[in-house]
Parts: C-alpha cells; structure tokens; sequence
C-alpha cells in the first residue's frame, strides 16, 4: 500500500515528527517545575495532562468538522485501537513522570528516548517481520552498556536505579505505541486527530482512579503558576505533539522516528542544564552517549535500508 493512501505525504510526517519531538522535549521541564510548585503526582499528572489534551482536540474537530476522515471503519475496530494505544499512552507518560520524579529529567528522558528504540527494533522483528541484522544485535549490546554504565556508574547521587526501571517501563510503552501506530498506518490509518483522542479518553479513564487515591486537586502556594505549567502540558507535548506524532508516525518508517525522536532527549537535556541546574555527571554522559550512539546507528542503518528498498520512504 502506498504512502499516499495513509492521507500524508512522507515529508509532511517527516516535519510533525520533527515538531513533536521537540515539543516532547519541553514536557519533562514542565513536570519538573510542577512537581517544584506542588504536590501532585506522576499519576494525577498524567490524569490531566490527557483529560485535557482530549478536550482540546474534541474541541479542535468540532470546530474543524473537515478534518474527520470519512470512512465505514468498523466501530469494534476503533474501540480497539483506541484501548491498544490508550493502555500504552497511559504506561508511557505516566512511568515517565514517575522516572523524572525518581531519578531527574535528564536521565529519566535519556533512558526513555535512548532505549524505545532498541526496543521498538526487537519488537519490529518478532511482530512485523523486519530482521535486526549484526548492526541491530551490536546497537542493543551498545545500550546495554550504556544504561549499566547509568545506572552503576554515579554511584547513586544522580542515577537511581528505581527511576531508571520506571523509565524503561516508560520505554516498553513508548515500544508499544509506535509498532501499533505503524501497523495500523500500513493498513491505511490515516485519521490522527481520532486515533489521539481515543488514546486519551482511554488513558485518562485507566489513570482516573489512581489519581483520585494520589489526590486530584494538588496543594500548591502558586495556584495561577501552576495552572499555567498544566495548560501548556495539555496544549503544546501533548494535544499537539501527540496529534503530529501520530500522524507521522503512520507514514514514516519506525528506524526514521527513531532517529527524529532522538530531538527529545537532547532537547530535554539540555533544558535540564539551562533551566533546572541539573548537572550531568562524567559516568552519565558516558552512558548517554553508548545509549544515543547505538541507537543512532541503528536507526540510520535502517533508514538506508529502506532508502535501497523505496526511496520514497525517507
């Protein structure tokens, strides 16, 4: 089936993807500041952080009634599309909120981004068929290293190994979400408005009950703050860059959003740095870049793979 059948051109998702990436960058930056002016949870976060992206994309296809996809798609399908990625919507960002709170955002992002990949290509292989070659076996040994240098090499201080596992949660979600969301795009998928909001009304009723146990309505000095802090969360990484994401993700071969997701934890970073005075130490640059450098050479390897195959593709 081609590209054009999916209602996007290769470029076009090429560019969300880029767009996404980096608004997924700014997120952790974000937590952090509303864990520093509150005490809300990762999982009441995560709660209205979809609650509202649903909203404003509800809002968004009411307003633009054109951007429904017309189609007589099965309602059982769509119900289960939108349960299959609501559970991995809800897996990922919600063990990724908890990894920052854990561990920092640098780190927690770094093994996230850093290891979905690798993850993304086994997954590839047992369930879509693609072969991981020696370059793919040897990008996982490099992550491998790269993750035990982070968690054993800082000695504690900056790393613990309790965030790092929540990350790689996050991480096997992230896995789960781009396979389901490639798979569907190769069978002609193409409404991401749709899809996104059904994984968010999805996610935000699976996290509704434990953000009620955690709290729904957090303490905090700075209410306005704090507003402001959840309706960007909510507007720019994810009602926007989910939607992006999806639709790039549809049409553009997953080694390709590997590489392009890769804005994220680099973005990510460096805010870090810049606006949260966090400091990476020797051994976690070490392992962030075994991390990035295998998953890089991975995800290029694949990416001339399918130049040779269609050059269409990328």
């Amino acid at each position: 089936m081609s590209n054009a059948a999916f209602g996007l051109p290769v470029g076009r998702g090429l560019l969300c993807l880029i767009v996404a990436g980096a608004a997924w960058g700014t997120a952790g930056v974000a937590a952090s500041l509303v864990y520093r002016t509150s005490d809300m949870g990762a999982v009441t976060l995560s709660f209205w952080r979809c609650a509202a992206g649903f909203v404003l994309l509800l809002a968004a296809r009411l307003l633009c009634p054109r951007s429904r996809v017309a189609g007589s798609e099965p309602l059982g399908r769509r119900v289960l599309r939108a349960v299959a990625m609501g559970v991995g919507l809800a897996v990922f960002q919600t063990a990724y909120f908890a990894a920052v709170a854990a561990t920092g955002l640098a780190v927690g992002t770094v093994v996230t981004l850093g290891s979905g990949p690798v993850l993304i290509a086994l997954g590839a292989r047992l369930t879509l068929g693609e072969r991981l070659g020696r370059g793919g076996v040897a990008a996982v040994a490099g992550a491998s290293a790269g993750l035990a240098v982070l968690v054993l090499g800082n000695g504690g201080a900056s790393v613990r190994p309790w965030g790092v596992l929540l990350a790689l949660v996050s991480a096997a979600g992230y896995c789960m979400l781009t396979l389901l969301t490639r798979w569907w795009g190769r069978h002609g998928e193409a409404d991401a408005s749709g899809t996104t909001m059904g994984a968010f009304a999805v996610t935000s009723l699976c996290l509704l009950p434990f953000a009620l146990a955690e709290g729904l309505v957090p303490h905090t000095a700075e209410p306005v703050h704090l507003v402001w802090l959840l309706a960007y969360i909510a507007t720019v990484p994810t009602a926007l860059a989910y939607a992006l994401y999806f639709a790039g993700a549809a049409v553009v071969r997953s080694a390709t959003v590997s590489v392009i997701m890769l804005l994220e934890p680099v973005s990510a970073a460096v805010l870090a740095i810049l606006l949260l005075g966090e400091r990476l130490t020797a051994a976690t640059l070490v392992g962030t870049l075994l991390m990035l450098g295998s998953v890089a050479g991975l995800a290029l390897a694949e990416a001339r793979r399918t130049t040779a195959e269609d050059p269409v593709l990328v």
